[in-house]
C-alpha cells in the first residue's frame, strides 16, 4: 500500500445535481470535472444582517413566482381548497370501511341481545317492535361509529389545503436545514431524472410512488418533501407517530403532508381498518406516499430491521384488488452530522426517551448556529409492486404447493422479502459520507492516536475498499482527499475528534468512541462477509504462534462463521445468497487483497482446505485483517455481555419458587448495570456494547432459542415478564457459587472465542469467578419482585412458540 498524496483529489463516486434558482447545475463523475459544488437548496438571505433581502426572497415564495409557485407538478393535484374535506369523503366512502362498522354494529346488537338489553335471545319471543328496536339499535350504533371514524379520519388525514401555506413552508424549512446543513442537500442527477420520468409515467397511469426511505434523523422526511418541491414532484403523504403531533409543531407538519397514526394499534378493528381504508384511497388516487421501513429512527447508524405495520397495509391494498400498482422507490439519506445522535446516546445508555413537546423542539434551536456539513439523498430505481407481488406468489406456490391451505403463509413471505429487499435496495443505493470514513479509520485502528497523513492514507484505502464492494462515496468534485478530511475533522469537532497540540505532526484520537461509533456503523454494511470471516480466523490468530498453528481448517471456519452470522441476525442486512457460496466469494476477494491466503487440494476439484493470514498481510502488521476485526469486535462484545447476563436470571440459594417471573425491563436495566460495571473494571472492551439496543437484539434472539422465555400479556398495564429455561439453568457448587459448565457457559465461551485480545481486558481462568460473581451481585435484587407462574403460561407460551405475530408501527 503506497504513501497517499494529500493533494491528489480524492475518487468520488457519483454524479450531483445541484438546482440554483432556475438553473440545473449537473457535478460531473470524473475527479477533473470543473463544476464548482453546489447545494441542492440555494441558501437565503438572513433577516438580522440582509432584512431587504430577505422580505424579498419571503416574498417570492409567498405569491409564487416562477419555480416558487408549485402549481406545475408531476402528480396528482395537492395544494387546493377542500383537499381535506375531499380526502375525508373519499376515505369514509371506502366499502371496507363501511362495511367493518356495519360488522361492527352487528356484534354490538348481539351483544346486547344475550346480555338481555334487546329483548330474548332467539326468535321464539321476537316481535315486529322488538325487530324495529333492534334495527334501530343497529342504526345508532353505525351512526355513533361513523361518527368517531370521521373525528379519528380528521385527525389522521394529511391537510393539503393551502399552496400559500406551503410555499411559506418551503422558504421556512429550506431556512433552517441551510442553516444546520450548512453544505445543503445533494441527489444524483441520472437518479432525479430517471425519477421524474417515472413519476410521468406514474401520473398518466394515476399509480402513487411510494418512497420507502432509511430512518435516521427527522430531517429525513424534511429533506425529501424539500426536494420534491424544488423537483416539481407531488409531495408525499407522510407516516408520522402520533407523538409528534404537539401543539403548533403538529398542525403545521399536518399541513405540509404528515398523517397522524398511532404507534400501536391493538385490538381495535375500527381503527386498524380506517388505516387500511386510508392507504386505500390514496393507492387509488395516485397519491403520493412515504413511511419508514424500519418504523423508528436508528440510534446505532445502521439500517435496523424492517417494521411490517404500514407495509402490510401497502401490500393488502395490491393483494385485495382495491389498487392496481403502485411504483416502491427506496431512499437513502445520509449525513455529515445528525443532528440527534446527543440524545440517541443518552437512550441508548438507558436514560428514558423524553416526550416530544414544543419546547423539546425549541430547545434545538441552538442547532442552526452549528456547521453540519451536508446531507445526501440517493434514489433506487423505483419498479413495481404489482410486478414484485406476481413474482414472489409463484415462487411461493413453488415452494408451498399449488394450494396453500392458508393465504397467511403466502402474505408472511411476501411481507418478510418485501422489507428486506427494500432494506437491501437502501443500502446498495447508500453513499458513504466523509465523517463516516473518518469515523471509520479512528475506531478501526490500534494505538492511542492517528497522524494526519496516517490518516489521509487509510480513508484512501478505506475508499478503495467501499467501490470494491461496488459501494458510493459521497461525490466532492475535485477536492483532495486531505481538503475532505479536513471538512469532516471540522463538522465532527473537537467533542468527538481530539487533537494533541505541540507534536510535531497534528494527531488525531477518538474524544468519543462511543458517538463515532453512529459514524462507523453507516459503513459496516459493506463489511459484513469480510468482517465475520476475519473474526472466525481470530480465534485461531488471537492464540498466538507462528503461521501453521493460526491457520484453520475451512469446515471449522465455516461453522463459526454461521454461528456469528446466526448471532447477528438482528444486527445486519446479510446478502441474499447462500452462506457456502457468500463465504466462498468473501475468500476470493480478501485472497485478492492479499489479506488472506487459501490453501485447496490438489485433485482439480477446487475445493478449500484451509485458511490463513496472507504473509503480506502479517508483514505489514496485521492492519487490513484487523480493521475488518474492528468493525465487528463490539458487537461480538455486546453478544458476549447479553449471554453473560442471564447468569443473573438464575434464582439464589435457598430460592423457594424455582420458577419465578422476573419483570423485562428491570432485567435490561440491571444488564446495562452489569456491562458498565464490567467496562469499568477491565472486562468489557467497548463501552458501546452496554447500549440497550444491542442487547435487546442479543436478548431478542435468545427468545428465539428457548434460553429464555417471556410471557406477554395484551392488557396495556400489564408488564412482560421473563425467566431462564431449565436446561440452560446453571448448576451451583455447594457454597451456592456458580460453576462454569453446562450450556449457557459454552454458549458464552463459544462467543468468547473471537472477542478481542488485548490490555484493555483481563484474560484467564479467574474471569470465570469474577464475571460469574458479579453477575451473582448485580442480579441479586431481581428475584425481591419477582411472581410465580400464572396457571396456565407454560402451556400458553408452548401453543405461541414459533408463530410469527404481525409487528406494530
Amino acid at each position: 500500500m503506497g504513501r497517499s498524496n494529500p493533494t491528489a483529489p480524492i475518487a468520488m463516486a457519483g454524479t450531483d445535481i445541484a438546482i440554483v434558482g432556475d438553473n440545473i447545475q449537473v457535478h460531473p463523475s470524473s475527479i477533473g470535472g470543473q463544476s464548482p459544488e453546489q447545494s441542492l437548496l440555494e441558501p437565503y438571505a438572513r433577516f438580522r444582517e440582509e432584512p431587504l433581502s430577505a422580505l424579498q426572497e419571503l416574498g417570492l415564495h409567498v405569491f409564487g413566482t416562477e419555480w416558487r409557485s408549485y402549481d406545475k407538478i408531476v402528480g396528482q393535484e395537492i395544494f387546493y381548497p377542500g383537499f381535506s374535506e375531499n380526502m375525508k369523503s373519499m376515505v369514509m366512502s371506502q366499502g371496507r370501511l363501511r362495511q367493518k362498522i356495519s360488522e361492527l354494529a352487528l356484534k354490538r346488537v348481539e351483544v346486547e341481545i344475550v346480555e338481555g338489553v334487546l329483548g330474548p335471545k332467539g326468535l321464539e319471543g321476537e316481535t315486529p317492535e322488538l325487530r324495529r328496536k333492534r334495527v334501530e339499535r343497529r342504526r345508532q350504533i353505525e351512526a355513533q361509529l361513523t361518527q368517531v371514524a370521521e373525528e379519528w379520519t380528521d385527525n389522521m388525514i394529511c391537510k393539503m389545503d393551502s399552496r400559500y401555506f406551503i410555499r411559506g413552508a418551503y422558504y421556512l424549512a429550506t431556512q433552517l436545514v441551510t442553516r444546520a446543513y450548512h453544505q445543503g442537500i445533494h441527489v444524483s442527477s441520472d437518479e432525479v431524472l430517471r425519477l421524474r420520468h417515472v413519476a410521468e409515467e406514474a401520473a398518466k397511469k394515476k399509480q402513487s410512488i411510494i418512497f420507502l426511505p432509511c430512518h435516521r434523523s427527522h430531517i429525513d422526511y424534511v429533506s425529501l418533501q424539500l426536494i420534491c418541491y424544488r423537483l416539481g414532484l407531488a409531495l408525499p403523504t407522510v407516516v408520522a407517530g402520533d407523538n409528534l403531533n404537539f401543539p403548533v409543531v403538529g398542525s403545521f407538519l399536518q399541513h405540509a403532508g404528515a398523517m397522524w397514526i398511532r404507534r400501536s394499534f391493538g385490538d381495535d378493528q375500527l381503527y386498524t381498518t380506517l388505516v387500511q381504508s386510508y392507504m386505500d384511497t390514496l393507492l387509488q388516487n395516485g397519491f403520493n406516499f412515504e413511511c419508514f421501513v424500519e418504523g423508528g429512527r436508528s440510534r446505532t447508524g445502521k439500517l435496523l430491521q424492517p417494521k411490517f405495520g404500514i407495509l402490510s397495509f401497502l401490500l393488502e391494498s395490491v393483494l385485495s384488488g382495491k389498487v392496481q400498482d403502485a411504483i416502491i422507490c427506496p431512499v437513502s439519506t445520509q449525513y455529515d452530522k445528525v443532528i440527534e445522535v446527543d440524545s440517541y446516546i443518552s437512550e441508548l445508555l438507558g436514560r428514558p426517551k423524553p416526550k416530544e413537546d414544543l419546547m423539546g423542539f425549541l430547545s434545538a434551536s441552538n442547532v442552526l448556529s452549528w456547521k453540519l456539513g451536508r446531507v445526501d439523498v440517493r434514489f433506487h430505481e423505483p419498479w413495481s409492486l404489482r410486478e414484485f407481488v406476481q413474482d414472489q406468489q409463484t415462487r411461493v406456490i413453488k415452494s408451498l404447493g399449488p394450494s396453500p391451505t392458508s393465504d397467511m403463509p403466502l402474505k408472511r413471505r411476501l411481507l418478510t422479502t418485501l422489507g428486506y429487499k427494500v432494506l437491501s435496495e437502501i443500502n446498495d443505493v447508500s453513499v458513504v459520507m466523509p465523517t463516516a470514513l473518518v469515523g471509520t479509520v479512528l475506531l478501526t485502528l490500534r494505538g492511542r492516536g492517528v497522524g494526519k497523513s496516517e490518516l489521509i492514507r487509510r480513508v484512501e484505502w478505506l475508499c478503495e475498499r467501499v467501490k470494491s464492494r461496488n459501494g458510493r462515496i459521497a461525490h466532492f468534485a475535485n477536492f483532495s482527499t486531505e481538503v475532505v478530511v479536513d471538512r469532516a475533522l471540522d463538522v465532527l469537532g473537537p467533542k468527538l475528534v481530539g487533537r494533541v497540540e505541540g507534536l510535531p505532526e497534528d494527531t488525531y484520537f477518538a474524544e468519543d468512541r462511543f458517538q463515532l461509533s453512529f459514524y462507523r456503523n453507516m459503513t459496516i454494511h459493506l463489511f459484513v462477509s469480510q468482517a465475520l470471516v476475519c473474526c472466525a480466523l481470530y480465534t485461531k490468530v488471537k492464540l498466538g504462534g507462528g503461521p501453521e498453528s493460526q491457520t484453520m481448517a475451512y469446515g471449522e471456519l465455516r461453522d463459526y462463521v454461521f454461528f456469528l452470522s446466526q448471532l447477528f441476525r438482528a444486527e445486519f442486512i446479510f446478502p441474499t445468497t447462500s452462506l457456502e457460496e457468500n463465504i466462498r466469494t468473501t475468500l476470493q476477494g480478501l485472497e485478492r487483497d492479499r489479506i488472506l491466503v487459501v490453501s485447496r487440494k490438489d485433485d482439480g476439484s477446487d475445493e478449500i482446505e484451509t485458511v490463513g493470514l496472507h504473509p503480506a498481510e502479517r508483514a505489514s502488521g496485521r492492519e487490513d485483517f484487523d480493521f475488518y476485526c474492528f468493525l465487528l469486535w463490539p458487537f461480538i462484545e455486546a453478544s458476549w455481555l447479553g449471554a453473560v447476563s442471564l447468569y443473573m436470571l438464575t434464582p439464589p440459594p435457598f430460592h423457594l419458587d424455582a420458577d419465578s417471573w422476573l419483570d423485562v425491563s428491570t432485567f435490561h436495566n440491571k444488564a446495562q448495570l452489569f456491562g458498565k460495571t464490567l467496562y469499568h473494571q477491565g472486562d468489557l472492551s467497548y463501552f458501546e456494547a452496554v447500549n440497550k439496543e444491542a442487547l435487546k437484539n442479543a436478548f431478542s434472539r435468545s427468545e428465539e432459542e428457548g434460553i429464555i422465555t417471556v410471557a406477554r400479556s395484551k392488557e396495556a398495564k400489564s408488564t412482560p415478564r421473563m425467566r431462564l429455561d431449565k436446561e440452560w439453568m446453571p448448576r451451583r457448587d455447594h457454597d451456592g457459587k456458580f460453576v462454569p459448565e453446562g450450556k449457557l457457559w459454552e454458549f458464552c465461551e463459544e462467543i468468547s472465542k473471537s472477542r478481542r485480545e488485548g490490555k484493555n481486558r483481563r484474560d484467564g481462568t479467574t474471569v470465570q469467578t469474577r464475571v460469574l460473581g458479579l453477575a451473582e451481585l448485580v442480579g441479586k435484587d431481581l428475584f425481591e419482585g419477582a411472581v410465580p407462574q400464572a396457571d396456565g403460561v407454560a402451556k400458553k407460551l408452548r401453543r405461541r412458540k414459533g408463530i410469527q405475530t404481525k409487528a406494530n408501527l
